[in-house]
């Protein structure tokens, strides 16, 4: 376990169902398994993350499997990017571990030492995946401050979660990669083309990330055939449904088939060596 206290940075031991570390800072793991590693005066608001309307949404959409060629391409990125590693892998802003779940059983097919860390600001998120996928480890913590120890990681995977550069560097080993997931051009542009007269193009200049080297980069790109009120769980989960009019939210519920671009770039990044000069 690779867990650090976020008071104080010192590393946590699990003793029966509660993490502690030197200074006798405590973390109880919830029934459901997890561990909660934000101190309340690092939250922004009482309860961070998505509300349980976005998540309801996310989730009935992922379990149609609409996302599912993305996740499998992730999880085999992960695992041919951790080949021949201790397989220590963070997945940030991980939701309800839809992604987290798949990759810790590729991960698990190469070695059985694999451990598939989940992260998520949301705590309603985190419980509903530490309840439904026991073998992965779960914690309520922000991705900005990650309770890691330094260099404890192998990898990281990121779909559209943020992190400071800094962070990256800290926890990741030398020589481990970022995943990155992000929209490319044309993600659920027959969605946006709805909601804006004027519909640009997602960006697709690869994401300059400080101590690490862009590897390897593919485009995913296919049509989702959306049954019934799914289009409309779609929009719920995107920040689309703020800008969504009433009249959209009405003819969304109420369609039979809504066909819309799923377009994906994934990258991995490679930490960089760093040099120590000896000085005679």
């Amino acid at each position: 376990m690779n867990y650090q206290c976020p008071l104080c940075h010192q590393p946590l031991a699990l003793t029966a169902k509660t993490f502690k570390c030197e200074n006798n800072h405590q973390f109880d793991l919830a029934k459901e398994g997890y561990v909660n590693l934000m101190p309340a005066h690092h939250k922004r608001s009482k309860d961070p993350g998505d509300n349980k309307e976005m998540m309801q949404a996310r989730r009935r959409f992922l379990e149609g499997n609409h996302y599912d060629p993305m996740r499998q391409e992730v999880a085999r990125l992960c695992t041919k990017y951790t080949e021949g590693t201790e397989h220590q892998l963070l997945d940030i802003g991980c939701g309800e571990g839809y992604y987290t779940n798949q990759v810790h059983q590729s991960l698990r097919a190469q070695s059985d030492d694999a451990s598939v860390y989940g992260l998520d600001i949301s705590k309603i998120a985190i419980r509903y995946a530490s309840k439904r996928y026991p073998n992965c480890d779960f914690s309520v913590a922000s991705s900005h401050r990650l309770p890691f120890s330094d260099n404890s990681l192998d990898a990281i995977l990121r779909i559209y979660a943020p992190c400071k550069a800094e962070e990256l560097q800290r926890v990741i080993k030398d020589n481990g990669v970022i995943i990155t997931v992000t929209p490319a051009a044309r993600h659920l542009y027959q969605l946006r083309e709805r909601i804006y007269q004027d519909v640009r193009m997602h960006n697709e200049e690869p994401e300059a990330i400080e101590g690490f080297e862009l590897e390897h980069q593919q485009q995913l790109n296919y049509e989702m055939a959306l049954k019934d009120a799914t289009a409309f769980d779609l929009l719920q989960m995107t920040p689309l449904a703020w800008k969504a009019s009433d009249e959209l939210r009405e003819e969304l519920k109420s369609t039979t088939l809504f066909k819309c671009e799923a377009d994906f770039m994934l990258r991995v990044y490679r930490k960089k060596s760093v040099n120590v000069v000896n000085e005679d």
